[in-house]
Formats: C-alpha cells, structure tokens, sequence
C-alpha cells in the first residue's frame, strides 16, 4: 500500500482563527474610543473621516476588531462608547475642554466620566480670532515669506512630491517649510486647513522635553537631580536614583517589554501612567543602558507634575503653550489626571512649526526667555548610552546629523505615523510634515529633508 504521507502533505488544512480575549477586546474598544473622541472634538472630524485615517493601517491585531466593534457617538455629552462584550459597560472615552479625551478602565459606566479631573470653569482658551490676528509666530499674520525664483520652483517640486509615493507614503495631510522663521511653502491635504491638528504620536516626547525645560528655566526642576517620581520614595527602592535628565535620554535603565515598550494599557486600556509606567522594575544601573521607551518620557512628565502640584493641569498651556501661540494643542491625560505625554496630544502642523521655532530661536519668543539659553544644545547632544544603530538619541530629541546628508547639528522630532519636524540650524530651515502612513510604507523624511534643503540652496 502506498504511503499517504506525501497526499496529506500537500492538503492546506486552513488555520483556525482563536477567538480574541476578552482583554483583547477591551482594548481594541479602547482604541477605537480614544480616536473617535479625539478626533471628534479635538479635531472636528467626521466620523467617515477618522475611521479613514485615524483607524486604518493601525497595529494589525486590533485593526479588524476595530473595524466590527459598534460605537455610539454622545455629541451632548462629548463622550464615545463602544461596546465589547456582553454583562460589560462600554469603554467610554469622555472629552473636555482643553485637555481633551481621556479613557474610563473597563468595567466603568458613564456616570464614573463626571469624576475625570478638568480644568476649572474660569480656565478659558485664549481668544482664537484675537490670537490668530497677531504675527507670527505668536498668531498667523505675516508668516510667510517669499523665495527667489529659482529655489521656489524646486522647492514646490518637492513639495508636491510629498504628496506622491515618491517618499514611500502617499498619506501626507500637511507639510511646511520655514527659513530663516518664516514660512517659505505651506500645502495641506485637501479638505485639511492650517487649524487642523491630529495626533502627535512620539513628538509628544519632545513636547515633554520642552515642559521639562521650562520647568528648568523657571528653577523649578534641576534635571541632574532624582526624578522624583512618587511611587518611588519608599526607602531603600533603587529607582529613587534615576534622574530627570536619565528619564528624558531614556536612560532610565527600567525593565520595558521591548523597545518602545508598546504601553497599549496605559494607550488604549484605561491604565494609569502611575499603575503602569511607574511599576517597572530596574533591568540596568540608570545612565548605562539606551531603550526607547514611552514609560520613561510618561515618568518625566509624572515627575513634573508631581512637582507642580496643583497647578499641573495648566502649566503646559500657561507657561509653553499659549506662549508660543500653540493655541489649537491638545495635550491629554489619564483618568486620574496624568497627561500621557509621550504620544497623546493632538496639534496643528502650523503648531508643530512653532515649537521648532522656539528650539531655532535659541529658547525664546519675543521678548521672554522661556527654556534656558543652552537647553536647544542639551536635547541635541549626545550623552549617556546611546541606540546600537541608526540615528542618535538626545533628550526627547532625536540625532539626525548626517542622515540622508543633512548638516551636522540637525536634530528632530519624530512621531508614528509620520509625524516629522527637523530643525536644521546650520540652514535655519525647519521642516514639518504630517501624515497617516501605514506599516510597511512610512515616510522617507531623512531623504524628504535633505532634498528641502538642496532645493533652498539653489
């Protein structure tokens, strides 16, 4: 009798898809809760329009549960509710002014939204029309600038090749030029408008590093001390040691479930940056060891709250923000108050260009001195354990010199998705550009950079 081996070798028994996990669900509802309510009131979308971009080509294990999980948009109460599993509350994530969405843990029903922290009542938003009448950068008038012929011929060559495959991703929403602090070329997706903000992702950990800074010019954080993280004061824990400045180089030394550490409870599962991030234990002496890590930027901004105080939930628009003219920033936080400032914020590209330009103009705006003189040298620099390969790493910044040929000093933020600014001083050009790129086709930005800055040098 012959052998049936090679028959039932070449039968394709199709796999078995496993049914996800109830936690699995929960957090694909967080996702999709999270979004919807940011995109929604943060930046007016439709709801066609952030599933389009906001929740397509998102990590793969949630991306087909988002897609069939049911949501209910409250427009009267600002607040998204999506269901994932029977004899369970919704996840709901519940929008306020200012500070945006934050996400309820599973198991909590809608009546727990009314005990998320806010601003006070008598805390109010600038005068947008006001504002946006003021010079740039602190408004929009008198932003831009005008190129010679030549250079502004390339340079809207490259421009418009953005918005192509030509850099890998064709899922650009924004990009704008600046040289010398003005605007020198400025295009949108259609539809999409220079008050139009999305999610920073990553560039929300330059954002920290910014706070940090003028916390340092305030003489309210000296970064070379202990963190002083709260979880960590109990006598005899070793993370009492680690520094701010350890925390911003992601030097931390802290055990994370590899790089970048995928924070998805505290992201999308209504944990709380203390009961996740400030749990870690130490893997490393602090100083020795790199590891990119969104738990070490979370620790720094839970640091500085903590040093605040009180007054926490309005620093960052009182003494960054509204300073710079970053008046469409939505930096948000966990139920409990803790901004996740290591991707939740939501900001205009045109917002994006003023935060670069504070690092351009050495730290100040106007008349006001508001990050220490060398802090634009201290996130550029190299110090510490550095990544193996690749770019180097600052403080909340990234090393871009050499990259694709771009000058030495040039330095940048960088976000998933496609979030880009790179600040290059030797040139005085920054580059911004925003998108909704998928995995597996991101954005050419070295590349992208270094051809804006051969255009100018025509």
């Amino acid at each position: 009798m012959k052998s049936l081996l090679p028959l039932i070798a070449l039968i394709s028994i199709p796999a078995v898809a496993a049914e996800p996990t109830p936690h699995a669900l929960a957090l694909a509802a967080g996702y999709k809760a999270a979004f919807v309510c940011s995109g929604r009131w943060n930046a007016g979308q439709t709801l066609d329009a952030i599933t389009a971009d906001d929740l397509t080509g998102i990590y793969p294990e949630y991306q087909g549960l988002v897609n069939t999980l049911p949501v209910e948009v409250d427009e009267a109460q600002r607040q998204v509710r999506v269901r994932f599993a029977d004899g369970m509350p919704p996840r709901i994530a519940q929008w306020r002014p200012l500070l945006g969405c934050a996400q309820l843990p599973p198991g909590a029903g809608p009546e727990a939204a009314a005990a998320i922290p806010s601003l006070t009542p008598d805390f109010v938003q600038p005068d947008l029309a006001h504002v946006d009448a003021m010079p740039w950068p602190m408004g929009d008038a008198q932003a831009t600038a005008k190129l010679k012929r030549r250079p502004a011929r390339a340079l809207d060559a490259v421009i418009a090749a953005a918005f192509t495959p030509a850099y890998t991703s064709d899922r650009t929403t924004a990009v704008i030029v600046l040289k010398d602090g003005k605007i020198v070329a400025e295009r949108y997706r259609p539809g999409w408008t220079m008050h139009t903000p999305q999610r920073t992702w990553s560039v929300a950990k330059s954002l920290t590093a910014t706070l940090v800074g003028r916390a340092v010019q305030l003489g309210l954080v000296d970064v070379a001390q202990p963190a002083g993280v709260p979880e960590w004061q109990t006598p005899g824990d070793p993370r009492r040691r680690i520094s701010m400045e350890q925390l911003l180089r992601m030097n931390s030394g802290l055990w994370t479930a590899g790089p970048g550490n995928r924070t998805d409870e505290a992201y999308l599962g209504g944990g709380l940056v203390r009961q996740t991030a400030a749990v870690m234990p130490l893997e490393h002496a602090p100083g020795t060891h790199f590891n990119y890590s969104n738990n070490d930027i979370m620790l720094a901004g839970r640091a500085l709250s903590a040093r605040l105080g009180p007054a926490a939930l309005a620093f960052p628009f009182t003494e960054l923000l509204w300073k710079t003219g970053m008046t469409r920033t939505t930096p948000e936080t966990d139920w409990q108050g803790d901004f996740i400032l290591s991707s939740q914020v939501w900001m205009t590209a045109r917002d994006l260009a003023r935060l670069a330009l504070l690092y351009q103009n050495g730290g100040r705006v106007g008349g006001e001195q508001l990050l220490p003189p060398d802090w634009p040298a201290f996130v550029e620099r190299a110090a510490g354990a550095q990544p193996g390969t690749g770019p180097g790493y600052g403080a909340g910044f990234w090393r871009w010199s050499g990259q694709a040929g771009l000058p030495a000093g040039t330095y940048a933020m960088n976000g998933n998705r496609g979030q880009y600014a790179v600040i290059v001083p030797a040139k005085g050009v920054i580059v911004i550009r925003r998108g909704f790129d998928v995995v597996g086709a991101g954005f050419a930005m070295p590349r992208f950079a270094a051809d804006v800055v051969q255009a100018l040098d025509q």
